[in-house]
């Protein structure tokens, strides 16, 4: 029997075993994607199918509570594994969800101690391209995981120590990029012997039998710190809703909502709610399970309060989980999941929306909210490259700024160095940077987003998927205001100007140039508390202009000094008696604290509220959560077919009435008052639209 401290030890060469496959995948792989944005992760699982090794900060960050076991049962049904085999999958059905879209390609390899079963490695790569419609195999207008390429049961890619030639070709006859493809693959490959090999090492000390102890320890260990961790959260349910810019095939949004429960410890997250799986590829397998990617930001508030706790499948036993089929969060049948990080970008945001209500020092506003690979496709599809996966900055919270250009709320991809991209793309990168006035402003700012601008050497083809915050902006929080919309524009400023919201694959032609300002994160605070100093170091720095010095913070900045008297007068007559402030109550029951402000576009003081950005206020103004919830209600009675369609027509005919940008376009009082009434009137004639969902009340 293994003491406490061995255990402990044991785990210790685990982790710097998983630290090592990692090192040694990336090294080897032969794509932008792996060796520079780092998309990749690898891990060690015991015989429950949970990791109980996961690296600390090396590839990927999110997939730490994922399963093998579905994928493992899904292979062995027609054998059992043997030493030397090695699982490869790819589709998030076929995998039971370990998969999340076709491009990420898993890998998992039985390790053996002599003939008994110990455990398992895994990793993973998101590989260039695996056919399908579009270069890179991702479009947010494919409608079915039928057009998203290649899809590959859990299998053995490996036998008995051999690549079975016959997958192999089928893998690369099925891409666009076989030989890229084939590298990072290969890569998983030796970065599985690389922990086979540490895995026996360790297993040679303790036996079968110790290895098990020292993962169910590291599992159990984390279960516990986690719901230590969790209990500084005051108990409660707490709710919170959010949207994605449209439903990929018209221009009605998609509705987010979480309803959190706090207790002892551990957090139930209920997504009913959330509008119906789309015919467009915004949607996530989990199979009605906690999915390591839709609370990712429960690991990252443990992780906060607790910067110790071993990052591996323990974490999951804290979480609990209820998502309705057929929703964007467990959809079913055939439904396209390429761009499914739009949608958990979004989920995790409106997880922090929920929580932040239990802890408000320590959950931040919302992030910038996306996660945009922007592609170059070769006109002749011999090239599919990731120029730079674009992302914003983090929200601020309270006593500290949020992050710039930096969000790993899904993932910690890595940026592409600019010499990197140049020497491998056809594209001349002419501005990449933070970009300017895009953090919400408040008494902590809103972390900025980013600015990519860039030229076509050739002609080609341009994908952004993820592309998201366009028409609603990251929330800000006690005060603090939204932060910047995103902006896609080809040849701004040029006669053939065009701005983009749904890309799927637009065509560039040499000499053309495109940029990208991805929006900022929401600020948190009251801005006018704001220190002067910290101002301007803003402007002094290129993130704030003096014009928003002045007009969100009070800040009067002349010749690169802080004018304080003429900001002491500016202050003083923006306070909240002046009659710019109104009152909302937040989403749900429960606020956790006087209800007061939202940003009207000048000074605030509020406390435990959610600044939503004047867009969101019009649509919400005309499509009220409770209306909303009692329409979801009928959706889920009708076939999963034909829900979102039922759902469009039911809000395209209110839309048809307010102008066609709406809510960015703002309508006449007469307009809204119209719209309100034809959604009410809408909502009362479908069967059961007096019943109220149990999350409306919760």
């Amino acid at each position: 029997m293994l003491t406490t401290v061995e255990k402990d030890v044991a785990h210790t060469r685990l982790q710097a075993a998983v630290e090592e496959m990692c090192l040694t995948l990336r090294r080897a792989s032969r794509s932008l994607y792996v060796r520079d944005a780092a998309d990749f992760a690898c891990a060690v699982a015991d015989l429950s199918g949970r990791f109980v090794a996961y690296p600390q900060d090396v590839g990927v960050s999110g997939f730490v509570g994922l399963d093998l076991t579905p994928a493992i049962e899904a292979a062995t049904a027609i054998g059992p594994l043997a030493p030397g085999d090695v699982l490869l999958t790819n589709d998030p059905y076929l995998s039971g969800g370990l998969s999340t879209h076709l491009p990420d390609v898993h890998a998992i390899a039985p390790f053996f101690d002599g003939d008994e079963l110990v455990g398992y490695g895994w990793a993973f790569v998101h590989v260039s391209d695996v056919g399908g419609r579009v270069p890179s195999s991702v479009s947010v207008l494919n409608d079915s995981v039928f057009a998203e390429g290649l899809r590959i049961p859990p299998l053995r890619y490996v036998r008995a120590g051999t690549v079975v030639p016959e997958v192999e070709a089928i893998l690369a006859a099925n891409s666009r990029t076989p030989e890229a493809n084939r590298g990072d693959l290969h890569a998983m490959l030796a970065a599985l012997d690389t922990g086979r090999r540490r895995v026996g090492e360790l297993t040679a000390d303790l036996g079968p039998a110790g290895f098990a102890d020292v993962g169910t320890f590291a599992r159990e260990q984390s279960a516990a710190r986690a719901r230590s961790a969790l209990r500084t959260l005051a108990d409660g349910t707490y709710r919170f809703e959010d949207y994605l810019d449209n439903d990929g095939v018209s221009s009605v949004p998609l509705r987010v909502v979480v309803t959190a429960t706090v207790d002892d410890g551990a957090v139930h997250l209920d997504l009913t709610g959330t509008d119906p799986q789309v015919e467009a590829a915004l949607n996530m397998v989990t199979f009605g399970r906690a999915h390591s990617w839709v609370v990712t930001r429960l690991f990252a508030l443990i992780g906060t309060l607790d910067p110790a706790v071993p990052l591996n499948g323990g974490l999951m036993d804290v979480i609990g989980f209820t998502a309705p089929e057929g929703t964007l969060l467990n959809a079913t049948g055939t439904a396209a999941t390429g761009v499914r990080h739009a949608t958990t970008s979004r989920v995790n945001d409106v997880v922090s929306g929920a929580l932040v209500q239990a802890a408000p020092e320590v959950l931040p506003a919302a992030s910038s909210g996306l996660v945009v690979p922007v592609v170059f496709a070769a006109a002749d599809g011999s090239r599919v490259d990731v120029v730079e996966p674009m992302v914003g900055g983090t929200g601020a919270r309270f006593g500290a700024d949020g992050a710039d250009g930096r969000d790993s709320g899904i993932s910690n991809l890595s940026n592409n160095p600019v010499e990197t991209v140049e020497a491998n793309v056809s594209v001349r990168v002419l501005r990449y940077a933070l970009r300017t006035d895009s953090g919400g402003a408040g008494r902590w700012r809103g972390g900025s987003g980013l600015e990519l601008e860039f030229e076509a050497l050739t002609d080609g083809g341009l994908l952004a998927r993820g592309l998201e915050r366009l028409r609603f902006r990251p929330w800000g929080f006690a005060g603090g205001r939204p932060g910047a919309l995103t902006e896609l524009v080809v040849n701004e400023g040029r006669p053939d100007e065009r701005r983009l919201s749904v890309v799927d694959v637009h065509p560039l032609r040499a000499g053309d140039r495109v940029v990208l300002r991805t929006s900022g994160a929401g600020g948190y605070g009251d801005p006018l508390e704001r220190s002067e100093s910290a101002v301007l170091a803003d402007v002094a720095a290129g993130l704030v202009t003096v014009e928003a010095a002045l007009e969100a913070y009070g800040v009067v900045v002349r010749d690169g000094a802080v004018d304080v008297a003429a900001t002491a007068t500016e202050r003083t007559g923006r306070s909240v008696s002046s009659g710019e402030r109104i009152t909302r109550s937040v989403s749900g029951e429960r606020t956790g604290g006087s209800v007061s402000a939202e940003w009207t576009g000048r000074s605030v003081s509020a406390e435990r509220t959610h600044s939503l950005g004047p867009e969101r206020e019009r649509w919400e103004r005309v499509f009220p959560s409770a209306l909303a919830d009692r329409l979801d209600v009928y959706l889920r009675t009708l076939p999963t077919t034909t829900r979102a369609a039922r759902r469009r027509e039911v809000l395209g005919g209110v839309l048809a009435g307010l102008p066609e940008r709406f809510p960015g376009v703002a309508a006449s009082e007469e307009e809204l008052v119209a719209a309100e009434r034809t959604f009410a009137e809408a909502v009362a004639a479908v069967p059961g639209a007096g019943a109220t969902p149990a999350s409306a009340t919760a």
